[in-house]
């Protein structure tokens, strides 16, 4: 199964009133593991940055005047996303960032179901808890330490391990744990659990060994130790 882990950075919070995408970063899991390859890229707004959005993340319009516009890498990142399900940390604010700048170019939207909301996940498994990406990292003992000011890229790496440990944790365990899911997502072939044998194992010993211990014990006396543990 392969997933984006996705994250974006913007001017803004209101794509409706003309916020623009700046910075795009995304890594690939297969199977619930990463696969090396990411996705990142700086994309020049054709707008001004305001303030609070620098203060974020740092990014100024001095510094992607000389990027590409999101026209021009569009089809690019269309084609990394593929029909990857998109991991994201409040799927309901980059999605539609995401379609906004799509829809301008008059290319397929995202859909919804497309995405999955670690966001959501984590305040349904810890209700009333603090979600944010670096309480999770908290939360989970995850390094969070270079993150001084939100990157795409960076991001989108620290929040595959929150949503690794979201699930479950990496590695399989085999089934044992409640519910039978194991730490895989729900992935059949890592829910494994050991079965009975359709037919036992024949015994080790013959009959003629069998009555020669017997006679062997017997010969101990009452006291013996396999008499009473036997």
């Amino acid at each position: 199964m392969r997933e984006i882990v996705l994250d974006t950075e913007t001017t803004g919070f209101k794509h409706e009133l003309d916020d623009r995408i700046v910075e795009i970063g995304a890594v690939e899991l297969f199977n619930h593991l990463p696969t090396g390859r990411t996705y990142h890229q700086y994309i020049n707004p054709e707008r001004d940055m305001p303030d609070g959005a620098f203060q974020v993340h740092g990014l100024s319009r001095e510094f992607l005047s000389d990027k590409p516009v999101f026209a021009e890498i569009a089809q690019a990142f269309l084609d990394f996303v593929g029909e990857a399900k998109l991991v994201i940390h409040n799927a309901g604010f980059d999605v539609p960032f995401l379609n906004s700048e799509l829809r301008r170019l008059s290319l397929p939207q995202l859909p919804m179901s497309q995405a999955i909301d670690t966001l959501a996940i984590a305040r349904k498994r810890f209700p009333g808890s603090p979600a944010s990406l670096d309480a999770l990292c908290r939360r989970f003992g995850i390094d969070n330490s270079m993150r001084e000011k939100h990157g795409a890229l960076l991001d989108s790496e620290i929040l595959a391990e929150v949503y690794l440990e979201l699930i479950g944790g990496r590695q399989p365990d085999f089934g044992l744990s409640s519910g039978g899911t194991g730490r895989s997502g729900g992935d059949p072939a890592a829910d494994w659990r050991p079965r009975p044998r359709p037919t036992p194992l024949p015994g080790r010993i013959s009959q003629e060994e069998a009555a020669a211990h017997a006679a062997f014990v017997d010969g101990l006396g009452d006291g013996a130790i396999w008499k009473k543990y036997g």
